[in-house]
């Protein structure tokens, strides 16, 4: 069913950015043709007005054809019309997916609240009280990078900072202070048993969000929604005390008593497992956290839109400057799997829907700034050639046009091959460990 599921909300992102081309294209009376849901043979079709509505064999992926779209000769074609009509109707696509994505936190954001970057409490002895951080500080900058939502912050330190001490803005009262910030380092390579937990920091961060396939954790029947309270003898209050006793014990079996519905169960004795783990950094930045008016949550479902579009064209910078490895590049099939992993691991129906919607939220905007990359055969190449056109006042030869687009082609199949073995690849190794 969860399967299902991510299929589903894949294939909305996908015929919500085709559904974007197409309703441009009827704004501005331009033909089309075929209006697609899935690929590969016709199964069902109907025609209403010009256009043919089609349903085909393969459940995966949408497109719009338009009529004659290299010929000028038909007053409804693409090329027939001037270059702003066709501009709007190119980028029409990923807009769309980039505002669903804001309804779609929107939703998220009305059901569950949202952090904001207020600091809500700073525990002894962290990252946070020895740079002098304050409860009620919000934080404004970090790494000399705005922030608008504290997951910046995570992703700015894994894939600029690591490590290193950085600058840190703080807004406290009407002042904007200027402090030293320096990360807590998690060695890599350090023995783990499988879970993620409910909340990245703060005191609540023993309980367990995720537990990883095939882990120790897994194997000894540890479930989602349990909270660890004691390893041994020491009793533990939050993700850093984990953290902190596990490298101590360096790979020794440990027996963890966990809260499961309230109730504390027998101790349960786990082999942690030395894999093949990125060295971590922790701030221990624990943001407040609100249910706001609907005017907040619109504001903050906007706010949350600019970031993760921010994100997304950094992500492709870092890619390109080697900062983010070649490896974490995913496909439909990936998206599709973080999907269903994502409701799978659940707890309730409303955590799977929160989940679903956050995903595919994401989604989206991954693909609507993809999209808008200059890079053919994508929107934002077809974007440049339009401009380029307005400024020439005549189209590109369409022989040159067709080399771009065809080399274009060629680099997307490899990308499309690349991917698809990184996502495949992926899902084995969560499978079968490794």
């Amino acid at each position: 069913m969860q399967l299902i599921l991510a299929i589903l909300a894949f294939n909305a992102i996908i015929i919500i950015h085709e559904m974007g081309h197409f309703l441009l294209a009827r704004l501005f009376k331009i033909k089309v043709y075929e209006f697609s849901l899935f690929i590969g043979p016709k199964i069902f079709s109907f025609q209403h007005k010009e256009t043919i509505f089609s349903i085909r064999l393969i459940p995966m992926l949408a497109y719009v054809a338009f009529d004659k779209e290299d010929s000028v000769y038909e007053d409804k074609s693409l090329a027939s019309h001037p270059v702003h009509a066709r501009a709007a109707v190119i980028a029409a696509g990923p807009l769309f997916n980039i505002a669903s994505a804001a309804v779609a936190f929107a939703v998220m954001l009305a059901i569950a609240g949202y952090q904001t970057t207020e600091i809500s409490v700073v525990q002894k002895d962290t990252p946070a009280y020895y740079a002098g951080i304050q409860k009620g500080d919000k934080v404004i900058s970090f790494d000399g990078k705005r922030i608008y939502q504290p997951m910046e912050i995570d992703m700015f330190m894994y894939n600029i900072s690591g490590g290193k001490t950085v600058d840190i803005k703080v807004q406290r009262g009407n002042e904007t202070i200027p402090l030293k910030l320096t990360p807590r380092i998690i060695p890599e390579n350090r023995p783990l048993i499988g879970f993620s937990p409910k909340e990245i920091n703060g005191e609540h961060t023993n309980m367990i969000e995720r537990v990883e396939p095939g882990s120790p954790a897994d194997a000894a029947g540890i479930k989602s929604g349990d909270i660890i309270v004691k390893l041994d003898s020491t009793e533990v209050l939050n993700m850093q005390q984990i953290l902190n006793f596990m490298y101590k014990n360096q790979g020794e079996p440990v027996s963890i008593t966990i809260l499961r519905d309230g109730k504390k169960l027998e101790p349960i004795t786990v082999t942690p497992k030395r894999g093949k783990n990125p060295q971590m950094y922790r701030t221990e930045l624990n943001f407040s956290f609100e249910k706001g008016n609907a005017g907040d949550i619109i504001q903050q479902s906007l706010i949350r839109t600019y970031s993760f579009t921010r994100i997304g064209v950094y992500s492709f910078a870092w890619l390109v400057q080697g900062k983010v490895p070649l490896n974490q590049m995913t496909g439909a099939v990936g998206a599709v799997d973080a999907i269903n992993t994502a409701v799978r691991q659940s707890t309730s129906i409303k955590d799977s829907f929160i989940y679903l919607l956050f995903m595919s939220a994401l989604i989206s905007i991954g693909l609507g700034v993809a999209n808008l990359l200059p890079i053919p055969p994508a929107d934002g190449s077809k974007l440049i050639l339009l401009a380029v056109e307005a400024v020439r006042r005549k189209p590109l030869p369409q022989e040159k046009e067709a080399f771009i687009m065809m080399a274009g082609f060629a680099l997307m199949l490899l990308l499309f091959v690349f991917t698809l073995y990184n996502d495949i690849a992926r899902i084995l190794t969560r499978i079968f460990g490794g």
